[in-house]
């Protein structure tokens, strides 16, 4: 396993992270499987392991806790704070007094002193973000958190906080955290460029196109939207909406692709990602032991010029297959409140 400097702070982590978004009760309920599974990658170099306070509601920092005993110096450490953890309206958001509590709520679970990487998980259009800067700075300053990251941040807000946090002498963000896949390119026009230049580090999510790159879904009658998360995320996975309807024609030709090299979609996918000199590091997020094993096999694959170029064809550099997936949608465009009188 290939490592990489996370955002010049001078941590060395892998070229996978294991998300474990997949652990507890939104995907994978055993407790022990899920111990296993980190110690599985951590073992074969996956250094770098990415939780969150709302991943099942809690539960997931707490399987992680478990793995981390007897091995937390191996570990280099992320999680994230900012969706709602219960009905008060502030619990949840970007404000100092949210964070300050929602980080030692997340120690506590982890069991831990200290995160090495804590990040915003979307921007809060409510808070300043010298406001949250600050609060980071101090976390920082105290012992708790090694380095602060953002996630899903458009590119001028990757900016903005980079230019507070100089003229205010803060703590800066070091890593942001995008989705990135062979249907998801869209941060490939803005957000990778401005991360480069600021020098962060980019820790990427849903390398397979949240499953359509899995090698599951070759025609309509596969996608069961009878499944809870396919359901609620229709606009995703409907195949009768045409933005979904046309990735069956995109698999079918990355399929040829992958076959060519002797490898599963899933193999193809992931190399793409790692494939960009910007991407430090891409997030697995497998929910069973096989899922596992098939990603770690595919970590030695690299792409040449011929087959990026292939790829290329088929989804264009700065696109994304179906628009509509944007997990983060500014409040200009979805309060319309802000552009009508």
């Amino acid at each position: 396993m290939e490592r990489r400097i996370l955002g010049g702070t001078g941590i060395s982590v892998s070229e996978y992270a294991f998300g474990a978004m997949m652990l507890g009760q939104w995907g994978n309920p055993d407790h022990e499987e899920g111990v296993r599974m980190l110690h599985t990658a951590l073992d074969a170099g996956v250094n770098f392991w990415d939780t969150a306070d709302m991943y099942s509601q809690g539960e997931s920092e707490q399987i992680v806790a478990k793995a981390l005993k007897g091995r937390r110096d191996e570990v280099v450490l992320a999680t994230k704070a900012f969706f709602p953890m219960g009905d008060d309206p502030n619990m949840g958001g970007l404000s100092r007094r949210w964070l300050t509590r929602a980080l030692d709520d997340s120690l506590r679970r982890l069991d831990t002193g200290h995160v090495d990487l804590y990040q915003v998980h979307r921007p809060d259009p409510t808070t300043d973000i010298e406001e949250t800067l600050a609060a980071l700075t101090d976390f920082v300053r105290a012992g708790k958190v090694r380095a602060i990251g953002s996630s899903d941040f458009p590119a001028e807000q990757i900016v903005e906080a980079q230019w507070v946090a100089e003229k205010r002498g803060l703590a800066r963000f070091r890593a942001e955290q995008p989705p990135y896949s062979i249907f998801n390119r869209a941060i490939e026009t803005a957000v990778l460029p401005a991360a480069q230049k600021y020098g962060m580090g980019v820790l990427t999510w849903s390398p397979l196109g949240s499953g359509w790159l899995s090698g599951k879904y070759t025609q309509p009658s596969d996608v069961d939207l009878s499944d809870g998360r396919r359901a609620v995320q229709a606009h995703k996975f409907d195949p009768a909406l045409p933005e979904n309807a046309v990735k069956f024609e995109a698999i079918a030709q990355l399929k040829k692709i992958a076959d060519g090299l002797g490898r599963p979609m899933t193999h193809l996918a992931m190399a793409f990602v790692r494939a960009h000199p910007g991407v430090t590091s891409a997030i697995i997020g497998p929910r069973t032991p096989q899922q596992l094993d098939d990603l770690l096999a595919g970590v030695d694959l690299v792409l040449d010029d011929d087959v990026l170029d292939r790829i290329d064809e088929i989804v264009p550099p700065g696109t994304d297959v179906n628009p509509a997936e944007k997990d983060y949608t500014p409040p200009a465009l979805a309060d319309k409140r802000l552009r009508r009188r």
